[in-house]
């Protein structure tokens, strides 16, 4: 039934990114690079039109006459009246309730759509849109010009870009604005799996968390974004933010010159094992010896091993593969360096100055995503790649995740309020991942779930 579910989604896919590249491992066809460019160029033109936004994100699936709905409805009309700029993914459920709020009460409504394989309307309630056809560059537009963010119950999507938001914020890349998140019976489990599992090991600081606003109302929320600053008045240095420039500078020219670079890189690499999680792990600890392992069972098996090339579960998985005499790779940001240096343990490596282009590296030649405990980075690429699976813009993959004690609570929210309660998943989407807590059962999953 999984299987048939996931060929039904994906018998469009090939028409929209051509995935026969896989079979070859070439990735430097210049269209491709272009019509990125051509987004992130297009994109940010748009958003020089837009002042004091906030975005809303949440559920395409949850309907009018729904809590939630009414609540993103009026919080969309109390922003509006108050000079802010609605910003949405377009698209129906809380998007719809959130532009429909701010168009009744007169006030600026964005919708930044995304072109799926299955079709996307864009709402009616919306008055300025742009569509984009990569889920990177829409999210860099939808996180790069807010003031605030408000998150609503929502599925694998908005998990995404919950964690990416908060990811970019703790590393610097986005400005620190406030995190609202509406409905507490909704939130409260995966904020109690964060406070409890991954501040344990060292990968969240819990002040993190206790900046977040949880609440169960739309007055509520616009309390904690009454006084916003304009931030688009202001010029980050940050590789991720130049929304404010009054061109588009130099920086479309690194970006250019970036992807080239990576699909450069990774021409030549099939099925790619890419191993996420912690950088707190250290030798000895049960994490770090479990990626060894694996990196060893990888390379025995002819994979190339990819990581983000720091230390940590990266080093780990990079020598198991590298003393192995595997293919090892790191694919890394600049801004993690010099205060941890790439690990000695990699073939061939690469630094990125933009995270979005590190996680289409890491993304692109990869046959299987293995999940390590870790912290916000580890859970927004987990929640990018079930979306994009889910989505049908990449191939079905394997994504398996080492040590059911630690995953456990955040399964349950999957299978409870995504996929039971709020129903923002369907009730196969949460058998797109497996919990395996061992490296030879994760190799047994993967050689499996692959077909090979």
């Amino acid at each position: 039934m999984r299987q048939e579910h996931i060929t039904k989604m994906h018998e469009q896919a090939p028409k929209v990114f051509g995935y026969s590249i896989k079979e070859v491992g070439d990735y430097r066809e210049s269209w491709r690079i272009f019509r990125i460019m051509s987004e992130l160029v297009e994109g940010y033109q748009f958003l020089r039109q837009l002042s004091k936004s906030v975005t809303i994100l949440g559920s395409a699936r949850l309907k009018e006459g729904s809590t939630y709905y009414e609540i993103a409805r009026e919080l969309g009309s109390l922003l509006a009246k108050n000079n802010c700029t609605v910003i949405t993914g377009g698209g129906p459920g809380i998007m719809e309730a959130g532009n429909r709020g701010a168009h009744e009460a007169g006030g600026e409504s964005v919708g930044l759509n995304i072109e799926l394989p299955f079709e996307q309307v864009v709402n009616p309630y919306v008055t300025k849109t742009t569509s984009f056809n990569y889920f990177f560059t829409r999210k860099v537009m939808l996180t790069s010009p807010a003031s605030g963010f408000v998150f609503f119950p929502g599925g694998f999507g908005t998990m995404d870009e919950f964690f990416e938001v908060v990811d970019m914020m703790e590393t610097g890349y986005l400005p620190v604005v406030p995190i609202v998140l509406v409905g507490r019976d909704f939130w409260q489990p995966l904020v109690d799996f964060l406070a409890d599992r991954c501040c344990d090991i060292g990968s969240i600081r819990s002040a993190t968390i206790d900046s977040w606003h949880i609440v169960d109302s739309a007055e509520e929320a616009f309390e904690h974004l009454r006084d916003l600053e304009h931030l688009n008045e202001l010029c980050h240095l940050s590789p991720n933010n130049f929304v404010c420039e009054t061109e588009i500078d130099w920086k479309i020219f690194r970006i250019m010159s970036e992807l080239v670079e990576g699909f450069e890189l990774i021409t030549g690499t099939i099925n790619g094992m890419t191993v996420l999680g912690t950088r707190s792990a250290k030798p000895k600890n049960e994490y770090y010896e479990a990626a060894y392992q694996l990196g060893q069972v990888f390379a025995a098996h002819g994979y190339p091993v990819m990581t983000g090339g720091m230390g940590g579960i990266a080093e780990a998985a990079n020598k198991g593969a590298f003393e192995q005499g595997g293919t090892s790779i790191g694919i890394g940001l600049k801004s993690e360096i010099p205060t941890q240096r790439v690990n000695p343990y990699l073939s061939k490596s690469i630094l990125f100055s933009f995270p979005f282009i590190r996680k289409l590296m890491l993304t692109s030649p990869s046959k299987a995503f293995v999940v390590f405990p870790g912290g916000f980075g580890t859970m927004h690429q987990f929640f990018e790649i079930l979306t994009l699976i889910q989505t049908g813009k990449i191939d079905p993959m394997a994504v398996v995740m080492f040590d059911r004690a630690f995953w456990e609570p955040l399964h349950m929210f999957i299978k409870k309020n995504l996929a039971s309660e709020y129903e923002t998943i369907s009730g196969l989407d949460d058998e797109l991942y497996q919990i395996v807590d061992d490296a030879d059962h994760i190799e047994k999953v993967v050689r499996e779930l692959n077909g090979t």
